[in-house]
């Protein structure tokens, strides 16, 4: 009999599943306009639902225009055009799709790296332990601001951002040292979006943005999809080498600058003041914009507070800082802001409205009260204690099983290992088969090196994993040696 094939279950409201078998059955052909459906005594006997259920999935149809009710005789099948696909083509992609996908796949480390799988112990993420998420206090500031605004935050928002975070984030930068003088902020969809608005404001294909070498991979593939010549400055102890730098930029005209001063990824290195200082004077000499990934700030684990290039630029509006939680505090939000010269904004906010027109309001305004709580800085509290084991028990285990000539790292959730001639690709190979995984190293460099660097995240790994972990690649890089 019809009808006795659908089988229920408690995953989703019976009435919309009914609904839906019923239109798949009109769609198909199987039930024909002016076929009369059963009653909803009979079929909710057939079902075993009750009426009401029927009743809902026959509105429903209704609703959608499937079927039509007469008074007194029952429900219809409507006259739709039902008809099986015949006309569509078949077309080969692989010449259609433009160099900039093409370019995308290519620079796509998800498609191209090895990959986790259950239970390895995996090095390759930086992403925060969501275990140490405050849940409750996240579904409070859930309700807390839902009680207040409801449903407006369901709706449109504004491109710069929801207002009450934007005030919160202007005066988290000031307690930064930054001073807002002629500056506006952009709320935008993490580090990503901020870097990829600043480009498509600001560069043109074939222009020159010079970096560190290495440095952030995610940089590097934006940098490389906008068609940007990117020059890597080398990595000295204290930050990108200051006399490459200068001499850079003395015989290449360069449209734009861009560092990661605090916590390096992916060296982990924190530049030191004098150098910051001395950064930003070869900057300004030359007049050029100069982008700021404030990545993992937040996360320091001992000395004092370096102050990022935003607060030492002053008033001067060559400084665009990028800022972001997601290293640190629930990244599924994506949220990030970009704080810059107001002009700069003002246009950054219409290219964005081209883009996505808003960063979800409700993820805002959730962001904003959990962060106007006071949880963010009691979460941030045992987050930095939580890390700094881990970091320095990677850090001791390096040192004790792997043979290298250098380990980078003064704090966040990743440290930069250094082989002496050995291909860190060659290792990663072998400690894969051995359930092992780590992020290689040449994927953060701008000139093909890196060959023999790898990184460790060491965020989402316990301290047993830690050692275990290092203990197996030690003994493939002596295998090697």
């Amino acid at each position: 009999m019809m009808f006795n094939d659908l089988a229920l279950d408690s995953s989703r409201p019976a009435y919309l599943q009914i609904k839906d078998y019923l239109k798949n059955l009109i769609l198909k052909g199987i039930l024909q306009a002016g076929d009369r459906l059963p009653s909803s005594r009979d079929l909710s006997s057939i079902l075993k639902v009750s009426r009401n259920t029927i009743t809902m999935a026959y509105q429903y149809l209704e609703d959608d225009g499937f079927v039509y009710a007469v008074r007194g005789q029952g429900v219809f099948v409507a006259q739709i055009e039902v008809k099986k696909g015949e006309d569509g083509v078949s077309i080969d992609w692989a010449k259609l799709i433009n160099d900039f996908a093409q370019k995308a796949s290519a620079l796509d480390i998800e498609k191209k790296e090895l990959r986790w799988e259950k239970g390895m112990i995996s090095f390759k993420s930086i992403a925060p332990d969501e275990t140490l998420f405050d849940v409750n206090e996240f579904k409070k500031a859930f309700l807390d601001r839902f009680s207040l605004e409801g449903s407006k935050l369901l709706n449109y928002g504004y491109a710069r951002g929801y207002k009450p975070l934007l005030e919160y984030l202007t005066e988290y930068m000031k307690n930064k040292g930054v001073d807002p003088w002629a500056k506006e902020l952009l709320i935008t969809n993490g580090f990503t979006e901020g870097l990829n608005l600043v480009l498509a404001a600001l560069t043109a294909p074939g222009d020159r943005i010079i970096c560190e070498n290495p440095t952030h991979n995610t940089a590097i593939k934006i940098m490389k999809l906008f068609g940007l010549e990117i020059l890597g400055i080398p990595m000295r102890e204290d930050g990108p080498d200051l006399a490459v730098l200068e001499e850079a930029l003395n015989h290449g005209k360069c449209k734009v600058g861009f560092l990661v001063p605090s916590y390096h990824n992916p060296t982990g290195l924190v530049m030191p003041l004098e150098k910051r200082i001395q950064v930003l004077r070869v900057f300004g000499k030359h007049r050029l914009p100069l982008i700021e990934d404030g990545f993992n700030e937040e996360l320091r684990y001992s000395g004092t507070h370096v102050a990022p290039l935003a607060a030492l630029a002053g008033k001067g509006n060559n400084l665009i800082y990028l800022g972001s939680f997601s290293k640190v505090l629930f990244p599924g939000l994506r949220i990030g802001w970009i704080m810059a010269d107001r002009e700069l904004i003002s246009h950054l906010e219409s290219v964005k409205r081209s883009y996505n027109i808003h960063t979800s309001f409700l993820d805002q305004a959730i962001l904003f009260e959990y962060l106007r709580s006071g949880q963010f800085e009691r979460y941030l509290k045992k987050a930095r204690r939580v890390y700094k084991e881990r970091h320095e028990i990677a850090v001791e285990m390096v040192k004790k099983y792997i043979p290298c000539r250098k380990v980078w790292g003064e704090g966040g959730l990743h440290i930069f290992i250094e082989l002496d001639g050995i291909n860190a690709r060659r290792v990663l190979a072998e400690c894969y088969q051995r359930r092992v995984l780590f992020m290689p190293g040449d994927i953060f460099f701008t000139d093909s090196g890196g060959s023999n660097t790898f990184r460790l995240g060491i965020s989402r790994v316990k301290p047993k994993e830690i050692e275990a972990g290092i203990k197996i690649i030690g003994e493939v890089v002596r295998e090697m040696a």
